[in-house]
Formats: structure tokens, sequence, C-alpha cells
């Protein structure tokens, strides 16, 4: 292998970890941590939900199915939930957005 293989092979097997890397940290809260729904903005949630998998892909702000890590005891002062809203909550969020899919 020469020096110049070497480079792309280690280059791509950092792209191909710095994904599993990053799930592991957005993953788990720290310990002075907990989930809290309805107060991530746009593109700025912690996680995958059902509609996606990926941090940051967050839609609408404060969308109800949306989660953010915060400081413990303090995600109802935020205006969120420590529980995901049900599926009819979470659609009302949907509602005012315009297809752009046609």
């Amino acid at each position: 292998m020469t020096h110049r293989h070497a480079l792309i092979a280690a280059a791509l097997a950092g792209v191909c970890a710095a994904p599993v890397v990053a799930s592991e940290q957005m993953g788990s809260p720290k310990a002075d941590q907990e989930t809290c729904y309805g107060v991530a903005k746009a593109g700025q949630n912690d996680c995958g939900t059902a509609t996606h998998g990926c941090a940051g892909m967050a839609a609408a702000d404060n969308d109800p199915a949306e989660w953010k890590f915060v400081a413990k005891g303090t995600c109802t002062r935020l205006g969120g939930s420590l529980k995901p809203a049900k599926a009819d909550q979470a659609g009302k969020a949907d509602a005012g957005k315009v297809d752009t899919s046609k």
C-alpha cells in the first residue's frame, strides 16, 4: 500500500467512525441532564424521532415530538414535557406546514 492509499484509508475510516461517535454522544444524557420534548428549535434537536433518524433535523420550533437534552429540573419551566407527545399532538405541529414535495 502506498503512502497515498494509507492516507485515503485513514480518512475514510475517520469519516465512517464519526457518525457512530456522534450517535453515542447524543444518545444518552449526562448525569445532570434530562430529555425534554417540545423545546427544540428547528434544526437543533438532539436525536431522531419517528419521522427522521438524525439530530439537527427538526423542521419546526417547539415540535412536541422533537427533543433536546436540558439541565435537570428545567424542562417544564422551559415549556416542555418529559414525555413524548402523542401522535395526534405531533400531527398538529405539522398542520401548518406547506407540502413542498410535489
